[in-house]
């Protein structure tokens, strides 16, 4: 899960800081999750998923697709 936080952050030439901006989520929490020292809890995927336009089983890796929930 926690690469392909980065990568999708990576992907839209966000900042941590950029993110925590347009998200509310704390940096140094994106940073946990991002390392993998935290998971993100469910609304906190919710809001990700959502803002990312990707599907929760992507950012956790059961799915390829993004666009597919498991």
């Amino acid at each position: 899960m926690n690469n392909r936080l980065k990568l999708l952050r990576k992907e839209r030439k966000l900042t941590q800081i950029a993110l925590q901006m347009q998200t509310g989520i704390e940096q140094a929490l994106i940073s946990k999750f991002e390392s993998g020292e935290r998971i993100p809890p469910t609304e906190t995927l919710m809001c990700l998923a959502d803002f990312y336009d990707v599907s929760m089983d992507y950012i956790m890796g059961r799915t390829d697709n993004p666009k597919v929930n498991k």
